[in-house]
């Protein structure tokens, strides 16, 4: 009975450090959303903003003309306020004083913050990780683990409409592919 109870409880523990399945990026968009998304044109990328030059501040915001769906802030209702682990690119925002980012949006692709037309609002995170990530490279993937919430997010570098408070941020490494 000893030897039950002692497997029983090293199981236990070991689920719980287990980390949550993965939640992909299509998840976060309704339905309705994915199938715009499938049914969009190809996007020309000979824009000012292609070219190095921006007519408006930041960097990620939208350019005029795309199709609606690439604006879309719309959300997923079921997603707020649940535990997910999500992959995905990090955008610097702010660091601490020993450099490592506290504050980042995550994106679904690398170099969204260079390459034209960004994610929608309803594709990118803003994580809070107040514990700080050194980022040595914003190609680097990350596994980020916390509680999504449904939160309108807007500064200068883009809008977002999920907000994330992670309680773990780690580099995606070849083990986990």
């Amino acid at each position: 009975m000893r030897r039950v109870l002692l497997i029983t409880l090293l199981l236990a523990s070991g689920l719980a450090y287990a980390e949550l399945p993965e939640t992909d990026w299509l998840e976060l968009m309704p339905k309705s959303d994915q199938k715009a998304l499938e049914a969009m044109p190809e996007i020309d990328h000979n824009s000012p903003e292609a070219q190095g030059t921006f007519d408006s501040k930041g960097g990620l915001k939208q350019s005029k003309g795309l199709p609606a769906v690439m604006y879309s802030a719309k959300t997923v209702p079921a997603m707020n306020g649940k535990d997910i682990r999500i992959g995905g690119y990090p955008v610097p925002l702010e660091t601490d004083a020993k450099g490592r980012s506290t504050l980042f949006f995550l994106v679904p692709y690398p170099g969204a913050c260079i390459h034209v037309p960004p994610p929608p609002p309803n594709q990118l995170v803003l994580v809070r990780y107040p514990k700080g990530l050194k980022l040595n490279d914003i190609y680097t993937p990350l596994w980020v683990i916390g509680t999504l919430k449904v939160e309108k997010v807007s500064n200068d570098m883009a809008d977002a409409a999920y907000a994330l408070d992670a309680s773990k941020v780690r580099v995606v490494v070849e083990a986990d592919l």
